[in-house]
């Protein structure tokens, strides 16, 4: 037996209710929800003057750090690390580079928010090495390894370069 279209009964679209977007003037953003029969929405009432400046992004302010460190009580030989004004970039790197070490059990990080320039990275070590001279070490390899890097791309151009003007002639 074939059910009458109706306005009131929800209509099954891949497997998936169909979802009206409106937003009314009282600043409401709703979806309305047939399978509930009304509308579902959240109050939106963010206004943003001026976006920060591109250097609040990364500089620090006064009295911030720019690692925190706290010690794991539920876990041994781990601690939680909180990196301000960072992002991906620094932090998978730094798991990349912990998770390769013998010494780690543990290592990943999360960036609570995207809006905010902060991750943090939960370090547990196997007790051969402390969680906070684990990340140190890291780091000191992470930045070696960036150098030698600079030093390898410098010389590439430079070469180019160089090749390039003998091309001209």
């Amino acid at each position: 037996m074939a059910q009458d279209s109706n306005e009131d009964s929800p209509t099954k679209l891949g497997g998936r209710l169909p979802i009206g977007n409106y937003s009314n003037s009282s600043g409401y953003s709703c979806s309305k929800d047939p399978r509930i029969h009304g509308n579902v929405g959240t109050k939106v009432d963010v206004v943003i003057d001026q976006p920060p400046d591109r250097h609040e992004l990364f500089l620090l302010d006064d009295g911030e750090k720019k690692v925190e460190y706290e010690p794991e009580t539920r876990v041994p030989n781990a601690a939680m690390f909180t990196f301000n004004k960072e992002d991906h970039t620094l932090g998978n790197l730094l798991r990349a580079k912990l998770v390769k070490s013998e010494h780690i059990l543990f290592a990943g990080y999360q960036v609570p928010h995207p809006l905010f320039a902060v991750f943090k990275l939960r370090v547990q070590t196997d007790g051969e090495v402390t969680p906070k001279e684990a990340v140190v070490q890291a780091c000191q390899e992470l930045v070696k390894e960036l150098q030698m890097l600079d030093q390898e791309f410098t010389k590439e151009w430079e070469l180019k370069k160089i090749a390039g003007a003998g091309g001209d002639v």
